[in-house]
């Protein structure tokens, strides 16, 4: 599928709006018209939103790039969103494991929704507009450096504060899922 049909669209649309407006601590001094004029006019952007609603991410608007004027939308799920869970980091690591290998990557299933995950600045700033992955926790975009040696970044929420831990990259769970961010 390469394009969102008018009556999905619309409905997308309209559940974006319905959530937009509940949680609108998360986007002060955004408009829905300017969010919902940009959905219209990128069908592909839409399709990525439908996807990311799809695997359960609930996704809505977060913020605004005030360079760019793009507006940012992430999975704000309470949890991690449940069709990305028990996945490893990357394809690498998938690749490196040797049995009881998960269907798939956080990496390679974000390039699949057209998604970036969060990195460690970006989840720490998203944890401030709620609490999330109280239960779960999501694997974080890791630095090279890091995903070098074997290892990747994750974070959670306990304890009343926001935790980054490592793992080795080819560690899976089926409470730990990725959270994704994208502009349009």
């Amino acid at each position: 599928m390469n394009q969102l049909s008018k009556e999905t669209a619309q409905e997308l649309i309209n559940t974006l709006e319905k959530r937009f407006l509940k949680f609108t601590t998360r986007h002060p001094n955004i408009d829905w018209e300017s969010v919902k004029e940009k959905l219209q006019n990128n069908p592909s952007k839409l399709l990525t939103i439908y996807k990311m609603e799809e695997t359960g991410g609930e996704p809505d608007v977060i913020g605004k790039d005030e360079v760019t004027q793009e507006i940012i939308f992430a999975d704000c799920v309470a949890e991690s969103p449940k069709g990305r869970r028990s996945v490893c980091y990357d394809h690498e690591a998938l690749e490196s494991r040797k049995q009881y290998k998960p269907e798939n990557s956080a990496v390679h299933m974000a390039e699949e929704i057209g998604i970036e995950l969060m990195d460690e600045e970006q989840y720490h700033a998203f944890q401030q507009l709620g609490e999330f992955d109280l239960k779960t926790s999501s694997w974080i975009k890791t630095p090279v450096a890091i995903r070098a040696k074997g290892g990747a970044l994750f974070g959670d929420r306990r304890f009343g504060r926001v935790f980054t831990y490592h793992n080795g990259a080819e560690s899976y769970y089926g409470v730990r899922g990725f959270r994704g961010i994208l502009k349009i």
